[in-house]
């Protein structure tokens, strides 16, 4: 993180839990306008007269469709197709911005770094000197028109269009006024895991250590959130991808979920059915996060008879999983 950017939103009365998670300690908040700092996600710019080719080659959706209004969401695979990261491909001039996991970052440069070759080609990460912001308008109505998610707009940020939510990537020199300017029309400062909530309940399959290389994209439901391409050509990993798709779906898909745990369930945390009394494993947690008196998560689950489930945390407590999407 930009140390001035920090140093910002210290002086706004942040908290730093730690260099992902940042708490704004306040009174009960009014209103339904929240701005959120964004830590916990980086920025990777592939620049260099052959980086579209590059990332063709590397990436499950198709570059040729990420335009300055379009950006996309998307994954890198390893040879056997599972997803190393996922991501939100942005272009910016001639260059892309992959918004991806922090902890993540350095490991997927090292590994795209080794496809560059001769390529030309430039990785840079870029989180100290972009700065990401989440604005949130519980008023706005989601799903009115959704094509327009993933839209972009530029003029002295790039904002991504989340549909009732915007992801804006400002420059670390823009960020300071830009939350001023929100906070004067109303946004209120929210902590950070909040945004992360969001996400999860809009379906965002954000990847993390413990489940890098688990999951088959269209596990995480990329398919369906349009970061596949099915004709573009080769990449690492899409003679999986594709067969998976032109053979018959997935056996697990991604589904939305919630339970009353006290402590938030770890990625990767198994998922029993106790249904049959047997306490089958039948999925693992990709993430989840406790907020607004409950916790929601992003399971993957196998698809059949999912109606049928008895679904629980393989944990001490055995806690209860509801299913909110199947």
């Amino acid at each position: 993180m930009n140390p001035n950017w920090k140093n910002y939103l210290l002086s706004k009365n942040a908290l730093f839990d730690n260099d992902t998670d940042i708490v704004f300690p306040s009174p009960e908040r009014e209103g339904n306008k929240r701005i959120y700092p964004i830590a916990h996600l980086g920025v990777l710019t592939i620049a260099g007269s052959d980086a579209a080719k590059f990332l063709q080659g590397q990436i499950t959706c198709n570059i040729n469709d990420i335009t300055d209004i379009r950006s996309s969401l998307g994954a890198l695979c390893n040879p056997k197709g599972r997803a190393i990261t996922t991501f939100l491909l942005v272009k910016n001039a001639d260059a892309f911005l992959m918004i991806l996991p922090q902890e993540l970052l350095a490991s997927v440069k090292k590994r795209l770094q080794m496809y560059v070759l001769r390529s030309k080609v430039t990785l840079t990460d870029s989180s100290d000197e972009l700065c990401l912001i989440g604005l949130y308008d519980e008023a706005s109505q989601p799903g009115e028109v959704p094509e327009q998610r993933f839209a972009i707009s530029s003029q002295e940020n790039i904002v991504v269009n989340l549909q009732n939510r915007n992801l804006i990537i400002a420059g670390a020199d823009n960020a300071q006024a830009l939350w001023e300017k929100q906070v004067k029309l109303g946004f209120q400062p929210e902590d950070s895991a909040q945004w992360r909530y969001l996400d999860i309940i809009s379906g965002i399959p954000w990847i993390t250590a413990e489940t890098s290389e688990e999951f088959i994209p269209q596990m995480l439901n990329l398919d369906k959130l349009g970061g596949i391409s099915f004709n573009k050509g080769c990449y690492t990993g899409q003679e999986i991808v594709a067969r998976t798709h032109y053979l018959g779906k997935a056996k697990r898909e991604m589904f939305l979920a919630e339970c009353d745990a006290l402590a938030t369930p770890e990625p990767n945390s198994t998922i029993i059915d106790d249904s049959t009394g047997t306490e089958q494993s039948v999925g693992k947690v990709l993430y989840a996060q406790n907020g607004q008196n409950t916790c929601k998560m992003l399971v993957i689950l196998q698809i059949s008879d999912t109606n049928a489930y008895n679904l629980r945390l393989k944990n001490h407590n055995q806690d209860k999983l509801t299913l909110l999407t199947v």
